[in-house]
Formats: structure tokens, sequence, C-alpha cells
């Protein structure tokens, strides 16, 4: 098993790269891209925007081909004066080029790797073959560009700026996460263990893969999840085969972001809530659950960090982050 792999803490001034590891640019984005490379830059980083971002570049639903997107990440890995590389975007297509990423590369310079959705792929699959702690958080464009505007006002902006400072450059525990809308006690009870998970379709798809979490890797561990444009029926599915392979017998507490574009599939006359399909599914498991928090496709993400351990009290709906993010230069 890999221990946990932190990313080397940045600094003012360090560069950090937007990158394109799943989908292009459209031109209708273009806008939103150049208002998060000024939020980035108001966190006080350089940005350099990688070739693959770019509206003239683009293969079918991804930025290039398996191998051009490999190639290009790895460069940005290899790179020494790169300290932080920030997906512009999601997608569909990560799982394409996992096979072709430079893990020595990350192993002997681990830098941060921020996004979600697709990304999710990208930080559980280096955090279970190197440990590196990557940072399931806002993309460049629809996160800091996008959310950050049209779902967040200036003092949450302000906030979460703090927020992904001291992340990104403090070697100390950020503590309690600010939130922004009601958290929500589905379970109640306390719990500490690793932050674990993602984009919960993208977890049930890696598991089938070479790149799978290996089964203790959830033991203790504080299982973070969302979804989106799924049926209530489909999300109660993957989370009978969490189930079904024996992850929510190993974890301590469960956080579920905010949800978008979920939809009821059938359900009869009384349709159920996310709520009650996750405790249907949980049953009896004594586990605090903390719901609808601040990540997911409708929500300024707050940063999650993969494998640092985070205090979940569900009764008091509080999440905190315990341990250092990064590590000393």
């Amino acid at each position: 098993m890999s221990a946990v792999l932190r990313p080397r803490a940045l600094s003012r001034g360090d560069l950090v790269a937007v990158a394109a590891p799943s989908g292009p640019l459209e031109a209708a984005d273009e806008p939103l891209l150049a208002r998060g490379v000024a939020m980035l830059e108001r966190m006080g980083f350089r940005v350099r925007v990688a070739p693959l971002v770019d509206t003239g570049r683009r293969r079918w639903w991804a930025s290039g081909s398996p191998a051009e997107q490999a190639e290009e990440l790895n460069t940005l890995l290899r790179d020494p004066e790169v300290r932080a590389i920030v997906a512009h975007t999601g997608g569909q297509t990560t799982l394409g080029y996992l096979d072709l990423l430079d893990l020595d590369a990350i192993r002997a310079d681990p830098k941060p790797i921020l996004g979600y959705s697709d990304i999710s792929v990208l930080h559980m699959a280096l955090y279970a073959r190197t440990g590196l702690v990557g940072l399931h958080s806002d993309l460049a464009t629809h996160g800091f560009g996008g959310d950050w505007y049209t779902l967040a006002d200036e003092s949450r902006r302000t906030q979460l700026v703090d927020v992904y400072t001291r992340v990104l450059t403090k070697a100390e525990a950020p503590g309690p996460l600010p939130a922004a809308s009601a958290w929500e006690c589905w379970r109640p009870g306390r719990a500490q263990g690793p932050l674990v998970g993602g984009l919960l379709n993208r977890l049930i798809r890696l598991q089938a893969t070479p790149f799978a979490l290996p089964a203790e890797r959830f033991d203790g561990a504080v299982l973070f999840w969302e979804e989106v444009n799924r049926s209530m029926a489909a999300i109660w599915g993957d989370l009978h085969i969490l189930r079904l392979s024996g992850v929510l017998d190993r974890i301590d507490a469960m956080v579920v972001g905010i949800p978008s574009d979920v939809t009821l599939t059938g359900g009869g006359p009384t349709p159920p809530t996310l709520r009650d399909i996750v405790l249907d599914v949980v049953g009896d498991r004594e586990i605090p659950i903390l719901g609808h928090v601040d990540f997911g496709h409708t929500a300024p993400n707050l940063p999650l960090p993969l494998g640092v351990r985070a205090a979940v009290d569900a009764t008091a709906r509080t999440l905190s982050l315990v341990e250092p993010v990064v590590a000393e230069r």
C-alpha cells in the first residue's frame, strides 16, 4: 500500500498550469477561463495556460487523443517550474490514458492536481498508485471562472480564496471548512479518517480497472461523493455496488455533496429523496452521514484532499481538515 504522498507547498508567485486533461475548451467558455485565471492570480500565483486549452484543439469529446493528453500532463508533471496543475474543465476522457501517466515523475516531484467531476478519476487513480494527495476542488473555467460568480457573492469568494490559499501554501492543518449552504445531518455521530472519494459514478468505474483503490484504502475512511445527471435509481444501484464490495463496512463516515440534475425515475407516489436512498442502502451501519455539503456540480467547491484526515461531526454539521494537505518545501 502506498503511503500518503503530500505535494510540496506552494509559495506566492509560484507557477500554476491550467491544463486540459479531459474536455476541450469551448469558444463560449473563453471568458470564464479568463476569469478563472484571474482568480488563481488573485490567490497569488502566476498562471500558464497549457496548449491543449485551446478552442482549436479537440478530438471528439476530448481536448486531444489519450496520447496527447497524457503527453501534456506528463510534461507538466516533469516541469520543475510548474508547482500545481488545475484542470480547466471536466469531461469524459481521463480513463483513456491512466496507463500512460508518468508515475515516477509524481513520486519524484509531487505537486497538487486540482479539479472535480471527471478529474476524480485522476485523483483516485494516482492516490491508489502513488499515494498522491489530489485536491477534489474547483475547475478553472466552470469553477473559479463560473460558479464562484454565479453561485457566490464577493464575501464567499474572499472566504474561498483564503481557504484555497491556506490549503495550498501552509504545511499545517487547515481546520474547519466554512459552510455556505445549510449542511444536513443525515445520521448523527462523529468520526475521523482519511478522505476518499469524488464523483460517484467515476469511483464505480475506476474500481473495475487495475487503478482501483485497494479495499484496505477504505478502512476507517471518510467517504465523500457527489453526483450529476443521474437518476435516483442509478445512484441507489451504485451505492449498492459499494455495499456489496464491502466498502460501506470499512468506512467510518460519509459526506455527500450537493446533487446536480439528479432525477427520479419511478419510485411510486412517494418518491425518495437522496437522503432516503442513502439511508436505505447504508442500513443499520452506525456511521455519521453529513449531507448537502458544499462540493459538486452546483456549488463553489470546498477543497477536499484525498488521503488527508478529516473530522466529521454530523450532529454539529461540521467538517474539518485535521492534517496538513501539503508538505514543507
